[in-house]
């Protein structure tokens, strides 16, 4: 790895005198490409590295002042906590400082505040300790992350994303034979390729529309870090705007590829992905969510194009030794993300307190492709129709007749923008009335795919504790109270076409229902 930092500088900085520290005291030095870091009691100090390579420029004191600056300005959008300034690191009489007021500027320090190893989402993950809580809060912020990230229509568009694909394929064509079938990298030019031919109107059309942003661009498990109870996003890319100048759904594809291929060796994590995009789906605001349905059609491409850079990166690894095994995981991951899932729509009704939402998102994993269904939550439709968050608590008004017929109405429309994009649906919502359940089959004969209705029911005492249980806990989209079930409980059903499951079992024991369910025939 080239390092051109001056010997003398990099003495002191491992020196535990340069932090005001005991001479006892430990300095920890981490290397990149492009960086060093040392990391001194509560504070991480980088310092770039005098380098210049075809995608970064550090070369001169000037560059690197702006690379400190713009790092800073950019990573303080998802991790003010962390980043606190450009420091710079002088040489005195007496000899180096980090600031101060005296003596010439050699170099500039990124100051940020430390923190334990224990919370990166990485490290949770491998010990087991990764919830799906954590993955839904993390999702709920990069939503609002590119929500705020700022447009760029001169960025991005089919011919960007071929220049990537190009790059990619000529970086794993350096390692055929050795590290990669060679066959296997055909298959993955072809079939990528081929959905760059058939989608690369939506690329251009996704700029147009404003869903090109300044991303943070390297967004998987390492770069998140849990900070008082809530994920903390970091370390974006800084170094090269382009390379973080992307569609949002390639910045989101990152984790959601990451989160896949680690599940394919760990049970622990599986459906974790499908969390993710359901929850950032649930944060999607409404001048963004059809769009964001609409981009499902790119999210193979972009989630195998994603695990193809991590094999490429892994493979120059695997010329050290060690990674060869890793380096092909990845490529056989990109290469199952290539292949299209089956478009079905299932449809989950019942009552208040039957456990619809928790058997959606459970199933929604199962129904189809590397990634799922997409899981459309009457509730969730309800609150953007209203424009507030998942969690706030609308008024009684926002549940009369007109506005319940415009939620289930705009859940049928999204369902239909989901399935054109060739994406499994997951409807979830009461389904009391015959004409709602109709509709919903009527959809799926319209699109042209299989659909599963299935009919939750159980015994009221059960339903009232479900919901009380819920109202106090106060961390459910629902505003469902025990009054609702109540009058839910005089609607007459109607014929039920469905297939009823009993809601008064196990949730283990529902979705093992809901599976045979779908495997069978319909």
């Amino acid at each position: 790895m080239q390092n051109d930092v001056d010997p003398e500088v990099e003495a002191f900085l491992v020196s535990p005198a340069a932090y005001g520290l005991s001479p006892g005291a430990s300095v920890e030095r981490i290397e990149t490409h492009a960086s060093l870091v040392f990391l001194a009691g509560e504070r991480a100090w980088k310092l770039k590295k005098p380098v210049r390579y075809d995608y970064l420029d550090f070369s001169t004191l000037e560059k690197r002042r702006a690379a400190c600056e713009h790092e800073l300005e950019l990573n303080r959008r998802t991790a003010p906590g962390i980043y606190l300034g450009v420091v710079p690191l002088r040489r005195t009489p007496e000899g180096f400082s980090i600031g101060g007021a005296e003596g010439g500027i050699v170099d500039w320090l990124v100051e940020m505040r430390r923190f334990e190893a224990e919370g990166l989402f990485a490290r949770m993950a491998g010990e087991g300790r990764l919830t799906r809580a954590h993955i839904e809060a993390l999702a709920a912020s990069i939503a609002d992350f590119h929500r705020h990230a700022a447009p760029l229509p001169d960025k991005g568009g089919a011919e960007s994303f071929a220049r990537i694909l190009a790059g990619n394929d000529a970086d794993l064509a350096a390692f055929a034979g050795e590290v990669f079938d060679a066959s296997h990298l055909r298959m993955l030019h072809g079939a990528g390729a081929a959905l760059l031919a058939r989608d690369g109107y939506l690329l251009d059309q996704r700029r147009a529309q404003g869903w090109v942003r300044l991303c943070h661009g390297d967004l998987h498990l390492g770069n998140v870090t849990l900070i008082g109870g809530e994920p903390v996003i970091f370390d974006c890319i800084e170094f090269n705007d382009d390379i973080a100048s992307i569609d949002i759904l390639y910045d989101l594809a990152f984790l959601l590829m990451d989160l896949a291929v680690r599940a394919r060796a760990d049970t622990r994590l599986q459906g974790f992905a499908n969390r993710a995009l359901n929850a950032y789906l649930d944060h999607t605001d409404g001048q963004g969510i059809g769009a964001a349905l609409d981009g499902l059609a790119l999210i193979r491409l972009f989630m195998a194009t994603r695990a193809a850079v991590r094999a490429k990166v892994t493979a120059l690894l695997a010329a050290q030794g060690g990674k060869r095994e890793e380096a092909r995981g990845y490529l056989e991951a990109a290469l199952d993300m290539l292949r299209a899932p089956r478009p079905r729509l299932i449809a989950i009704g019942g009552l208040s307190g039957t456990g619809k939402s928790t058997l959606a998102a459970a199933l929604a994993p199962h129904a189809g492709g590397v990634l799922g269904a997409v899981h459309l939550r009457s509730d969730i439709v309800r609150k953007r129709l209203w424009g507030v968050e998942p969690l706030s608590r609308l008024p009684a008004e926002a549940y009369g007749a007109e506005t319940g017929a415009r939620v289930y109405d705009g859940m049928l429309t999204l369902a239909a923008r989901a399935l054109a994009a060739g994406v499994p649906v997951v409807l979830d919502a009461v389904f009391a009335r015959p004409g709602e359940r109709e509709a919903a089959e009527e959809l799926a004969a319209a699109m042209e795919v299989p659909f599963l209705g299935l009919w939750l029911e159980a015994p009221s005492p059960i339903l009232e504790g479900r919901i009380a249980a819920r109202e106090e806990q106060g961390a459910d989209p629902s505003d469902a109270t025990v009054e609702v079930l109540h009058r839910q409980l005089a609607y007459d059903i109607g014929p039920m076409r469905w297939t009823r499951l009993d809601a008064s079992q196990s949730g283990t024991h529902m979705l093992e229902r809901a599976l045979q369910c779908l495997a069978s025939p319909h």
